[in-house]
């Protein structure tokens, strides 16, 4: 695991700061073949448009953004909470775009935003938690080593970014 990462949650103001690098770690990601919701090529203004949204959803309080950076302040890595739910469903929030750069993939990253967005849940009164990722992707055993639920696969469920579908695996945990 990687001491010179550190994982935060940052507020409204600093996520339309980071909207720069944060599209920079999306752009990396979708270009490495992630299926995160965009399609090869994806325009930089189209993931500046995202993240620009995403900080509009930090400052209405309907999403937690988590970041990993390194010493440098560069942001390497990122996660979401998203407590926008139906009104019977206060406990839950889902888990979005998980990523991190390529170049500083194997370094336990993941593994803490992960962490970092459990413990932002619980403090928010959140005790159930539901993602979904790539079947057959590496995030699977992440998920499956911190003690996430399968729930079932989807085939066809989406597209990679360069058009073949993939199904997607649905994961849950009750903290």
């Amino acid at each position: 695991m990687s001491e010179d990462v550190s994982v935060r949650r940052i507020g409204a103001n600093e996520a339309v700061a980071c909207v720069d690098a944060l599209a920079d770690v999306l752009i990396d990601c979708v270009e490495g073949g992630a299926s995160v919701g965009y399609m090869l090529p994806l325009a930089r203004e189209k993931a500046l448009g995202f993240w620009r949204g995403v900080a509009e959803g930090v400052a209405r309080n309907e999403r937690a953004l988590l970041i990993a950076e390194n010493r440098a302040g560069e942001i390497l890595g990122t996660v979401q909470l998203i407590f926008a739910q139906p009104d019977n469903q206060p406990h839950r929030a889902d888990v979005g775009k998980m990523l991190v750069c390529r170049k500083a993939r194997r370094r336990g990253i993941a593994q803490r935003l992960m962490a970092a967005v459990e413990d932002t849940a619980r403090d928010e009164g959140r005790s159930v938690l539901v993602l979904d990722t790539v079947t057959g992707g590496a995030a699977e055993g992440l998920y499956e080593k911190a003690g996430w639920q399968r729930v079932g696969v989807v085939p066809k469920y989406a597209l990679m970014p360069d058009g073949e579908f993939c199904a997607t695996t649905v994961y849950y945990r009750h903290l």
